[in-house]
């Protein structure tokens, strides 16, 4: 932010000097760059049963998994498209423990092509295991795009995560997956081209929780357009 920050003020001043009136072109970027960076509190389903998405953005994809060698078994992936307008923070979808962080260099294709971007593209994997247990549950896949080019992961092996806290970032569009393990019988609760938010939206509910015993019904709902 403080980088595109004095450059756009310098781009401002170059061409303030031209005339004046231009000097506010830099205006909408700066203040877009502000909003790109937004961290907003996002309250989530109390339900043990609740899986909320990673991120913000709109359902690309749904597939199904015969195996997922990280999953170890079937699994269902759920990628979502963050556009350059989409809060850019990632979630933990469910109460975890950290058992593996696994970057990898690669491409930079547009994340609306999500097989490709998937394979290809330069990526930052974070397994989730049970909080108290061995058993993988799921995954999620941070994925650059055309214009992302730099992926944060604030997490490290060993931890312990809570559902909806923050993970990481990609900066500037780019696509993240959510993979399930089949073993926790999910019923996925949102479809394709449907727009959900880190934290709040849910994308799935187990028929076994994970951490905690299931206290109450959690009625499905679509998010909001």
């Amino acid at each position: 932010m403080l980088i595109g920050s004095v450059v756009l003020v310098l781009i401002a001043w170059g061409l303030g000097l031209l005339w004046r009136p231009l000097g506010l072109v830099a205006l909408p970027f700066l203040i877009w760059l502000f909003a790109f960076f937004r961290d907003p509190e996002r309250p989530g389903p109390s339900d043990a049963n609740a899986v909320v998405s990673p991120a913000d953005g709109k359902v690309s994809d749904i597939t199904e998994i015969e195996h997922d060698p990280l999953i170890g078994g079937p699994a269902v992936r759920v990628g979502i498209f963050l556009s350059v307008f989409n809060v850019h923070v990632n979630r933990a979808p469910c109460a975890g423990r950290v058992v593996g962080i696994e970057y990898k260099a690669g491409k930079f294709i547009n994340a609306m092509k999500h097989g490709a971007a998937s394979e290809q593209n330069e990526s930052n994997t974070v397994v989730l295991a049970e909080p108290t247990g061995e058993r993988t549950i799921m995954v999620v896949k941070q994925i650059v795009g055309l214009i992302a080019r730099r992926i944060v992961c604030s997490v490290s092996n060993g931890q312990v995560l809570e559902r909806g806290q923050r993970i990481g970032m990609i900066k500037f569009g780019s696509r993240t997956e959510l993979t399930i393990a089949k073993w926790l019988e999910p019923t996925i609760a949102v479809k394709i081209g449907q727009t959900v938010r880190g934290a709040a939206d849910l994308i799935a509910v187990l028929g076994k929780p994970v951490g905690a015993d299931a206290s109450e019904k959690l009625e499905l709902r679509e998010t909001p357009a």
